[in-house]
């Protein structure tokens, strides 16, 4: 749940937590329950609807010589952000008393139930079965939730369990089933978090009795009308397979099913699935998330994407406080931020949050990214200024002066390693993007640019090796541990740094042919495909979006997993992950269009010859948001630009 976090049961650390599940319940036939013998379940099959992120269940259930054929649907409201929906429609094949409980269960989470009300204070009935003011474990988040639920299709016996001060909200029907005659539970939730609200579970109440006054077949309505919205942004890709389609439609769906306008924090690596069992990240939210997801998002959903810079807009103070802890200027990201503290949350030594510095220069670069996708200056001035000049300050106190320009010291990249080089080359090109863009907004706003600001820029300092490529970082050697790690590339895309056309083809030449030794790794392999078309390798292109990209696939709905299957760091199969899926989608924005947001026109922002992966035609979104305005991109193949105009 978007902002609520507790402590790890193991590493003592904020995490995001389990909160009680809003929907869970129970089935009898003739008294026999399901969840006394789960193994009378059979057939189960589950349907992923992507166009309106509905789930579909279904499932026979078999007591005796009864049997009841039993669907599910399940959804999370987009149209009403606090609401998660579900709707269990029962047929039997015989006569038979049946029970059907709507619950919220408590007890796969780790914490404590402040409160729990089957009653409406103040009200001659209750306007909802009830709700649980719950808190996580270590006390650092909680949660309101409210539940309402309704059997249609007989008339049924309805009872509440009042008695429980600490157990789950229950609600049980109990009603004649005939055949040919299907029984509807259906079930409605809010969850709010305290990060909104003091008093969370008052707030879900409320919530979810307006949802009852709206009525379950409106919200759903509803929530299909606010996909078909999002869905008229579809990344259509002519002359791709079916099956790279499906795979573009999946990370389409996961990207923006994990996040909302409405919510609280940003979304974690996994976007809103959760895996207890995996050994790292826990819910916290990172640099892969400023870096690949909000640059699609902007064009996609910008009113989501500016939701997840709000977090980081939240927690800037926190930003401020850890740059003085460091003895440097402006404000330094934590390498892991807590979801909803937003403080470094890394575990153990911490021994990345000690010296990959390169957060920071993602925030502000995704921040100067949605201002100026946005119609006017005050989201510059109000909102993304404080990062980006904050950044910029960070940066210059984070160089060494030295007689060959602006170095970085002991700083870590992509690629961690035990001991951390020095110059850093994506860290460098990364920290000139930030440099450029506030000298840039600071003109725009009409205020003075600090003189060090442009004095670093200038003279910042990069790794050339002797035949024009550009270094990982100083004392590089391509067959050191990790070599391979295209970091550089990145520094060309999505970066965008400026190279001279020798040292872009050295560059390329010296990390694209060692593909192999790191695709299977998470993040940058997704990118790939945009490397090989800038080398003018069109066969490569298609066969590295398979390789990079395609070949996470995993398991049922199209998971886009963090590592792939086959590469030797491969433990859990986990996804959907989201710095491949981000990468990928970023790749297909602006990667193979050739198109860099800034303050300028945006009929200017594609800048770059088109040339795509074998076999594809064009690339083609109906509509993107562009300063407040909807607009087509069309990225055609041998052509010079891509073109952008508003629809």
């Amino acid at each position: 749940m978007s902002g609520v976090a507790g402590e790890h049961c193991e590493r003592r650390i904020e995490a995001a937590a389990p909160v009680p599940y809003p929907l869970a319940g129970d089935i009898a036939i003739d008294g026999v329950r399901l969840s006394d013998e789960p193994w009378a379940a059979q057939d189960l099959a589950q349907s992923y609807d992507f166009a309106t992120g509905e789930l579909t269940s279904r499932f026979a259930f078999g007591a005796g010589d009864r049997r009841a054929t039993v669907e599910i649907l399940t959804f999370a409201s987009r149209s009403h952000a606090p609401l998660v929906l579900q709707e269990v429609a029962l047929t039997v094949d015989a006569p038979c008393r049946i029970e059907l409980v709507a619950a919220v269960d408590p007890k796969a989470a780790r914490g404590i139930i402040r409160e729990r009300r089957t009653g409406t204070p103040g009200e001659k009935s209750a306007v909802c079965d009830g709700s649980l003011h719950w808190e996580s474990h270590g006390a650092l988040s909680r949660c309101g939730i409210a539940l309402l639920s309704t059997l249609d299709g007989t008339e049924a016996d309805r009872s509440v369990a009042d008695w429980d001060a600490r157990g789950p909200l229950q609600t049980r029907y109990g009603a004649d089933a005939r055949p040919g005659r299907p029984l509807r539970l259906r079930q409605i939730a809010a969850l709010i978090p305290s990060i909104v609200h003091d008093r969370p579970h008052e707030e879900a109440v409320r919530r979810v009795a307006e949802a009852g006054r709206l009525g379950f077949d409106l919200l759903r309505a509803r929530n299909r009308e606010a996909w078909l919205e999002l869905w008229k942004s579809r990344i259509m890709v002519d002359g791709a397979s079916v099956q790279h389609q499906a795979l573009i439609d999946a990370g389409f769906f996961y990207l923006n099913s994990s996040v909302h306008p409405a919510s609280p924090a940003a979304t974690s690596i996994f976007g809103l699935a959760s895996w207890p069992d995996y050994h790292y990240y826990y819910g916290h939210v990172m640099w892969d998330i400023d870096a690949f997801c909000v640059p699609p998002l902007t064009l996609l959903q910008p009113e989501a994407a500016r939701g997840l810079m709000s977090f980081r807009i939240r927690t800037l103070d926190v930003a401020r406080r850890k740059a003085r802890l460091e003895g440097r200027r402006g404000v330094q990201f934590p390498w892991q931020s807590g979801p909803a503290s937003g403080d470094e949350s890394a575990p153990g030594g911490g021994d990345a949050a000690a010296t990959e510095d390169h957060v920071t220069l993602h925030v502000a670069r995704a921040a100067s990214m949605l201002a100026d996708s946005v119609p006017d200056l005050r989201y510059l001035r109000e909102k993304a200024w404080p990062i980006l000049a904050g950044a910029a300050d960070w940066a210059v106190s984070r160089l060494t002066r030295t007689e060959r320009g602006y170095e970085l010291c002991r700083a870590m990249g992509p690629a961690e390693v035990p001991v951390p080089p020095n110059n850093d080359a994506f860290t460098l090109m990364a920290m000139h993007d930030v440099l450029r863009r506030a000298i840039d907004a600071a003109a725009r706003l009409g205020g003075p640019c600090p003189p060090d600001w442009q004095k670093a820029l200038a003279g910042l300092y990069l790794p050339r090796r002797s035949d024009g490529a550009i270094a990982s970082h100083d004392d590089f050697r391509i067959d050191e541990d990790k070599g391979t790690t295209p970091s550089p590339l990145a520094g060309l895309f999505p970066l965008e740094y400026p190279l001279s056309q020798e040292e872009r083809t050295a560059t390329l030449a010296l990390f694209l042919p060692r593909w192999r030794a790191y695709v299977g790794s998470p993040m940058l392999p997704a990118l790939y495909p945009i490397w090989a078309a800038m080398a003018g390798d069109r066969r490569l292109a298609l066969q590295l979006f398979e390789e990079g990209y395609a070949a996470y696939d995993h398991g049922r709905f199209h998971q886009c997993l963090e590592y792939r299957p086959d590469f030797p760091d491969s433990e859990v199969p986990a996804g959907p992950f989201f710095a491949n899926i981000g990468g990928m989608l970023t790749g297909l924005l602006y990667g193979f269009s050739g198109m860099t947001i800034d303050g300028g026109a945006p009929d200017r922002w594609p800048r770059r010859p088109i040339i795509l992966p074998e076999g594809w035609r064009s690339i083609e979104v109906e509509r993107l948001w562009v300063r407040g305005r909807p607009m087509r991109l069309v990225a055609r193949h041998g052509a010079e630009r891509a073109e952008l105009a508003e629809t």
